[in-house]
């Protein structure tokens, strides 16, 4: 599916240095919404994405690396061409790519764009109106700037790790590089945002995205803590400060179970009167928000004893019936045939030369009038080589083969 023609970023390019996952889901954003994205890659390092795990470990150059299955979901309607960076005629022409784009994003660790010459001031000279956002883990200034930084390691950092995990066990590290995907929406805001004042001004901007900052700013309640109470707050599993019950209950079936969410003395009397008012509901241990907070343990188990009876959508059915928040704990391979999610078209199908047919998700968003975005399958490494050096570029045959031969388009 592709509505490039009316998509709100058409005409706008993007040179693309990023790689994993916070610098090409930010710039998938852009894509999606009409701008013309262009990887700059290399075989001589490629995106460890681009290798399947299967493969990892191996010797890039006996890797195929278009059998990257997470790399396709990050990198759809982009368009890729390869240089090696490690050449001076390589960085050379990146630099040509960049005069001719509006938008540079890159996600190497501070210091690399400035070895290579890529560095803000110094693409600044080539285009003045660039606008060039850098994503890394401590960001581009302060005595950590230089430290690796994976997500494990950013979750410990901000403070994220201290507060997952079960009440009374210490920190925990989630599964999901939770904060690659927030400094993502946070640097294509910021990029948007840069856009618009270009568009009014006619200056560029660099723009610093800390992905420790981005995951920070996304745990207000806790710093509140801090601030006003001197109190560091500590993993509490399921449970929340106000809200009880609140938690993940069992359902009828096997490892089935249902979110349950009650905020306030109506929703808890709704809920009451949803699981048909059994007689523990009305003693003077729930009475009131705090009491049910304060005996949280027997109120679960209650809770359970009555969700048990049912499957998590009958669950769901018979509380949100009642306006009470309630939702089946669903698996990742159970979303693509839900009915509300089909309904709200957020999935489509993509056919891919070497992975062949899969599914990728829309942009989480509806914008309106416009159409829902441009969509293409994600390009295999230097796919795009003819029209990025010829066409854009104005390379000739010989001058591209020659470029190929010593590896400088590699």
């Amino acid at each position: 599916m592709d509505n490039a023609q009316s998509v709100p970023l058409k005409g706008i390019r993007v040179a693309d240095f990023t790689r994993v996952q916070a610098g090409p889901q930010a710039t998938l954003w852009l894509a999606v919404m009409g701008a013309e994205v262009i990887r700059i890659e290399s075989k001589q390092r490629p995106d460890n994405l681009r290798v399947p795990y299967t493969a990892l470990g191996t010797n890039a150059a006996d890797a195929d690396l278009n059998r990257g299955a997470y790399f396709t979901s990050l990198n759809y309607n982009k368009k890729s061409c390869t240089l090696n960076l490690a050449r001076r005629e390589g960085i050379e022409i990146a630099k040509k790519i960049v005069s001719i784009s509006d938008i540079v994003v890159e996600n190497f660790s501070p210091g690399v764009m400035e070895r290579f010459g890529l560095d803000y001031p110094s693409l600044k000279t080539l285009k003045p109106d660039i606008v060039m956002a850098s994503i890394s883990g401590m960001g581009q200034s302060g005595p950590d700037k230089d430290y690796i930084a994976y997500a494990p390691s950013i979750h410990a950092y901000s403070g994220l790790s201290s507060l997952t995990g079960y009440l009374g066990e210490s920190c925990g590290i989630m599964s999901l590089a939770w904060s690659d995907a927030l400094s993502a929406q946070f640097a294509a805001f910021a990029i948007l945002s840069a856009l618009h004042h270009r568009s009014r001004t006619g200056e560029g901007q660099h723009i610093d995205v800390s992905l420790a900052e981005a995951t920070i700013s996304a745990l207000p309640e806790a710093m509140m803590d801090v601030v006003m109470n001197r109190r560091s707050q500590k993993p509490r599993g399921n449970r929340d400060d106000i809200m009880a019950p609140h938690g993940c209950y069992r359902c009828r079936g096997e490892d089935r179970w249902v979110a349950i969410a009650v905020s306030s003395e109506e929703e808890w009397t709704a809920f009451c009167s949803a699981i048909g008012n059994p007689s523990w509901s009305s003693q003077e241990r729930f009475s009131d928000m705090f009491s049910r907070w304060q005996n949280q343990d027997e109120l679960d188990r209650l809770t359970e004893a009555w969700t048990m009876s049912y499957t998590p959508y009958e669950v769901m059915e018979i509380l949100q019936g009642a306006g009470v928040a309630a939702a089946p704990c669903l698996g990742t391979d159970e979303l693509p045939e839900g009915p509300h999610l089909k309904e709200r078209d957020l999935f489509l199908d993509m056919d891919h030369p070497v992975l062949g047919k899969g599914i990728q998700c829309r942009i989480p968003w509806r914008p309106g009038p416009l159409p829902g975005g441009s969509y293409q399958r994600s390009p295999l490494i230097g796919e795009h080589n003819d029209y990025v050096f010829r066409e854009l570029l104005g390379m000739s045959e010989d001058e591209l083969k020659s470029l190929v031969e010593q590896k400088v388009v590699y």
